[in-house]
């Protein structure tokens, strides 16, 4: 169980400037810009007068659905489809529910590679656009890069939040989501589930982690923006999250319902600052947080379904009028206090705009449709969400072309220019957080036998690694001799036997730890290894918090996730091939004493 520590002494850890962080909404066109939106919301509304009221409440809902085709799905697929949805294809799916969008999952086999990706996402748009009411679809995707990723290589994998943290530099934080939005664009993927917004505060999030900027909110608002800016320049809707803001808690709201303790000023101080920011550089969407906030909602509602929180604070304090999205209605923590058919009315009566992904996707849809009949939701109200989904579509251009061609995606997906740049952002972010007697780095004449060891996590794309080949080909590539052996992040008493016995006579071992708990047997691997007197160097592939529990080693580098991209660059790194600069975007604290800082915000070092 995690156990965190006092609040006020976390909370004086933070480096805050409230006031710095956040630029107040101005959102006030021009009269040619005024005159020009209501031209288009009169079109955009003659054809929601043209839509049924079963098209309308299909609108709103964007579902996962099985298939690399949205036509011929292989067999398994049409299989777990009709089991789940009651449908055998994506066409389906939209001829019979309408949804106005699809979310991709790798799980669902909908991402194997990029001329798939287009041609799945064609055949979606060909069948939205087959409606009686022809309205393109909004497709959908959890790609925040890191440890969060549905389209893999060849496409370009660009380092995650809590790296770009470390880097620090917006313009690369801009480029990243740049090169990520014009690949998504380019497989017809136009809505982004990134930037995450979420200050993590808490080193024993179990959500969240690595997958925040850090822990500083001016930082994380600085970032966010800048990424905003990257996606949407590329003509991909951005959507930061999880309003009003997951980043301090130890409940995962997959499984369970995270309560937050913030006061109302706290958290205007630690958590709204980057979704101030996102709504001031002109977000296109927000997702919510199935979170308990009760300094903003007594009621205790999930903020999912909070009306206080998404209509009182979200759009009229914070001055938001774009589309607000859920987060997955499968989730625990939405699910917790209501059952699934009160969930999506709940949300629209709490100002959401898009249902996302519901369990079983006809108790939705039905309930809605009843909801509006029986009058406890009006049809003005659908309206309303409505439009602002339609005018988010205008905007990225569906209306006037939905498709995406095969010479496109070889213009745009996985070119030499964006891994170069890749390779170039990555390189800023990797952190030294440790360097006995200036061990490092690495030279293949001094240290030419390495041994690489560690956990093998599954890719996040399902495209890259295992970590430790990764590791040991690239040092193979700089003139070493390595040999990777997996260890894996729950080592037994063999494999550790293993590992020592493969250390002997090596100049250097290289051990990837991932997440180390106190009872974390990777402590025990790390610990007999530094007793077989070879010099040591950990690699922290995902938390930076590992160096807190493992003592010994020469030398710690901290590389945010464990995508090639990330551990290439550490590589180099390691080899002295680039110099480190990266620097703690999070406070590490003592593992016996959370009150205590073993290495704050900012610590990095460089080589001499």
């Amino acid at each position: 169980m995690h156990h965190r520590a006092p609040a006020p002494s976390r909370r004086t850890l933070l480096t805050v400037t409230a006031a710095a962080a956040a630029a107040a909404v101005t959102g006030v066109g021009t009269p040619a810009h005024a005159e020009k939106d209501r031209h288009d919301d009169r079109k955009l509304r003659r054809i929601i007068d043209r839509m049924s009221l079963e098209e309308k409440v299909g609108q709103l809902f964007v579902m996962r659905v099985y298939g690399h085709s949205a036509t011929a799905p292989d067999q398994a697929d049409i299989d777990a489809n009709l089991q789940e949805i009651g449908v055998r294809t994506a066409a389906e799916l939209v001829e019979r529910y309408h949804v106005g969008g699809v979310i991709y999952f790798t799980w669902a086999h909908n991402t194997r590679d990029p001329q798939q990706i287009a041609a799945l996402s064609n055949g979606i748009q060909q069948a939205a656009l087959a409606q009686p009411t022809p309205i393109p679809a909004l497709i959908s995707t959890d790609q925040e890069h890191g440890i969060v990723c549905r389209v893999g290589e060849p496409a370009t994998l660009v380092p995650g939040a809590m790296a770009l943290g470390a880097g620090g530099s917006h313009a690369d934080a801009r480029r990243a989501a740049q090169i990520a939005g014009e690949e998504l664009a380019a497989v017809g993927i136009r809505q982004n589930y990134a930037p995450v917004a979420d200050v993590n505060v808490n080193p024993a999030n179990p959500v969240i982690g690595v997958r925040s900027f850090g822990s500083d909110p001016a930082a994380v608002a600085g970032l966010v923006a800048a990424q905003v800016k990257g996606y949407q320049r590329a003509g991909v809707a951005a959507t930061s999250k999880h309003f009003p803001g997951h980043g301090d808690t130890a409940v995962d709201s997959h499984h369970g319902l995270p309560t937050i303790t913030h006061t109302r000023a706290e958290w205007s101080q630690l958590d709204a600052p980057p979704f101030r920011s996102a709504v001031a550089a002109g977000i296109d969407s927000i997702m919510t947080a199935h979170i308990v906030v009760p300094a903003l909602d007594p009621s205790e509602d999930p903020a999912t379904l909070s009306r206080p929180i998404l209509t009182g604070i979200l759009r009229e304090e914070l001055g938001y009028d774009g589309v607000v999205v859920t987060d997955a209605l499968g989730m625990e923590g939405v699910r917790t206090k209501y059952g699934d058919e009160r969930v999506p009315v709940l949300a629209l009566k709490a100002g959401v705009d898009q249902l996302l992904n519901p369990p079983k996707l006809d108790v939705a849809w039905n309930a809605v449709l009843k909801a509006v009949r029986s009058g406890e939701l009006t049809e003005d109200r659908l309206d309303e969400s409505i439009l602002r989904i339609l005018r988010l579509k205008a905007k990225l251009g569906l209306f006037r072309n939905a498709y995406v061609t095969r010479a496109g995606v070889e213009r745009k997906v996985g070119t030499a220019a964006h891994l170069a740049q890749a390779d170039r952002i990555a390189e800023a972010t990797t952190t030294l957080l440790l360097n006995e007697g200036g061990f490092l780095p690495l030279s293949p004449a001094r240290h030419g036998s390495v041994l690489v060891v560690g956990a093998d996590p599954a890719s996040p794309s399902g495209t890259t690694g295992p970590p430790t080949t990764t590791l040991a080909t690239a040092l193979t590539e700089l003139g070493f001799t390595a040999t990777a052996l997996s260890t894996g992040i729950t080592p037994t008493a063999a494999r550790i036997e293993e590992a020592v016995a493969a250390a002997a006579g090596r100049d250097v071992v290289v051990v990837g730890t991932y997440n180390v708990t106190a009872t974390s047997p990777q402590r025990t691997l790390v610990a007999r290894l530094v007793a077989t007197g070879v010099p040591v160097v950990t690699l922290a592939i995902r938390n930076p918090y590992d160096i807190a529990r493992i003592g010994g080693q020469r030398a710690t580098l901290a590389t945010y996730s464990w995508t090639d991209v990330e551990l290439r660059a550490a590589v180099r790194v390691l080899a002295g091939r680039a110099r480190p600069r990266g620097r703690l975007p999070v406070p590490v604290q003592h593992a016996d004493d959370p009150a205590k800082v073993l290495y704050p915000v900012g610590h990095g070092l460089s080589y001499r």
